[in-house]
């Protein structure tokens, strides 16, 4: 197994079948991938304190599904524009100007939280900042994963990914509802604030080898319509995309008011909400085995 470049580049390798673990033999790449466990438990246990602190400020059920409405918003107005900024500018700076971003508002909502300040549409700011910040980082990390390991290992690198974000979605909500449920939703809320400092760290150390860009940016209006047209030039993108809307817009009524069923119609906490959100993380990993 071949590791990366001191630079945090991938090295030139051949083209032999690797293993699905790799990745992990990059000390970049896994520097990250421990960095985003920690930082996609924290945003996990963030979630469940804000959908389960809006049934306590609010009894509307429209203002609980729209703690779910405000985080994935701005996902779908800002990615095609995060996408293009990946493209165009340094994907290290991007990332590290939304981790930033993103820490300084969760150090704000647990502040407000802790001074019992908290109104229903504050709440729902923070949420949509913080949704703002993801959708700014994604891309970029996303393209990001390229640049650590050797071609060959993108795939596995991808599929490492994702199965670290489902371990952490199969206990992140219970380890959540446990803090709201004995330390209160301020803790919860620091503690979401505190796993950003990972991966802080590890864009911070990290210095890739990247190539000389030959050519000028493109504006953003540009590289939009230029991914708008691939998009639609491309039959089995647009198939996929289908698919990928209307799973989410059947399926995503349930997290959106699983805080609801887990207060009124189960009875529970915190505890059981956090619960009911981690069968998710733990259906995820046993669908990957089918």
């Amino acid at each position: 197994m071949n590791a990366a470049t001191g630079s945090g580049g991938p090295e030139a390798t051949g083209n032999e079948a690797r293993g699905a673990l790799a990745p992990l033999a990059n000390p970049t790449y896994r520097t990250f991938w421990v960095a985003s466990l920690a930082s996609n438990l924290g945003g996990l246990i963030q979630a469940v304190a804000a959908a389960w602190t809006m049934t306590t400020l609010a009894a509307s059920a429209d203002m609980v599904a729209l703690v779910q409405a405000s985080t994935t918003l701005p996902i779908m107005l800002f990615s095609l524009a995060s996408g293009a900024i990946a493209d165009n500018f340094n994907r290290r700076r991007v990332m590290i100007a939304a981790q930033v971003g993103m820490l300084a508002v969760s150090i704000a909502l647990a502040a407000c939280a802790w001074a019992n300040l908290l109104t229903p549409w504050l709440l729902l700011g923070f949420t949509f900042a913080i949704g703002c910040g993801v959708a700014l980082n994604n891309p970029s990390w996303q393209a990001s994963v390229g640049d650590i390991v050797p071609r060959q290992d993108l795939p596995a690198a991808v599929a490492l990914n994702s199965v670290g974000f489902n371990l952490t979605r199969s206990v992140g909500p219970a380890i959540g509802g446990v803090i709201v449920a004995t330390l209160g939703v301020a803790a919860a809320f620091a503690a979401n604030a505190l796993s950003y400092f990972a991966i802080i760290a590890a864009l911070l150390v990290w210095k890739p080898n990247l190539p000389l860009r030959k050519l000028p940016p493109e504006s953003l209006g540009q590289a939009m319509g230029a991914g708008l047209r691939y998009t639609a030039m491309s039959p089995h993108i647009g198939v996929v995309l289908l698919r990928s809307f209307l799973f989410g817009l059947t399926s995503i009524a349930v997290l959106a008011l699983l805080p609801i069923v887990s207060r009124t119609l189960v009875g529970g906490g915190a505890l059981t909400y956090g619960l009911l959100l981690g069968a998710f993380g733990l259906g995820a990993i046993g669908g990957a085995f089918l």
